[in-house]
């Protein structure tokens, strides 16, 4: 694994991504941020050696390098998600390297269902913990010591520092951002009136099927990272309705607006 992560850096270096400083990885149906940056270059995951390729229809499936708020990023639009077929070391590829092509910070965007009674669809979530039942591990397996510790420490995975800056942010423009836990589970199916209501037990606020593995390898390599949530429906097992994956992109388009907003500012301030 680590040859095939050089040789996408190496790459990558040689077609002009030249030490980005903050990457992100963009959710579902939040692909609004790339509009803001000034873009120098931009390749598809499969021209990329190694890259795993984005089999979600509404995944863009790009790689975008260029400036943003003084900064230089690189950009995932479009993530890799377990159910796709992917093993946890493909998920994690571009995080390993983003690391290596230079960036000091991540920021990770996702859509989940809020089981939150009190928050409502369109709403952000800034996580503050997360709870993994995902069946398998990024830092499984002998080619993930290439990386760093693999009992990394999970104490603290979203970094304070970067969170306090996105609450600051909300509250100068009126953004309401709720706090709370995420749960990444396999999918792609949603979950049952009893999923929810466990889940819930557990003490999870939003659940989705991504962000956690991204967020365990950022913690391996030292790498601080900040993640939110969209909220793009409710979870009320008491008052469940079938799911519209339609209603969900048009809600996390909607709700894009403040997450640019939040992002942008944290940016700027890094």
């Amino acid at each position: 694994m680590i040859e095939k992560v050089s040789a996408a850096v190496k790459f990558l270096k040689e077609k002009g991504f030249d030490n980005p400083e903050v990457g992100i990885i963009l959710g579902t149906g939040l692909g609004a941020l790339t509009d803001e940056i000034e873009i120098q270059h931009e390749f598809v995951y499969a021209n990329i050696p190694h890259f795993p390729i984005a089999t979600v229809e509404f995944h863009k499936g790009k790689l975008i390098y260029g400036t943003l708020e003084g900064k230089k990023v690189v950009a995932m639009q479009g993530r890799f998600h377990y159910y796709e077929g992917h093993s946890m070391g493909q998920i994690v590829f571009p995080v390993r390297v983003m690391q290596m092509l230079g960036i000091k910070k991540l920021i990770i965007s996702n859509a989940g269902g809020s089981m939150n009674l009190e928050w409502k669809k369109g709403e952000l979530m800034l996580i503050e913990d997360h709870i993994n039942l995902q069946p398998d591990n990024p830092l499984r397996g002998h080619e993930a010591t290439a990386f760093g510790q693999i009992f990394t420490d999970m104490s603290q995975p979203y970094d304070l520092e970067m969170n306090q800056k996105l609450v600051t942010t909300a509250k100068e423009n009126g953004i309401k951002l709720n706090k709370g836990v995420y749960v990444s589970v396999t999918g792609p199916s949603l979950e049952t009136k009893a999923e929810y209501r466990f889940l819930r037990m557990i003490g999870a606020d939003v659940v989705g099927m991504s962000t956690v593995p991204e967020v365990i390898a950022a913690n391996q390599m030292g790498l601080p990272v900040s993640a939110i949530s969209v909220l793009t429906d409710e979870c009320d097992p008491d008052n469940l309705h079938p799911i519209d994956i339609e209603d969900i992109i048009a809600t996390a388009k909607a709700a894009e607006k403040d997450l640019v907003i939040l992002l942008k500012d944290l940016i700027k301030k890094l």
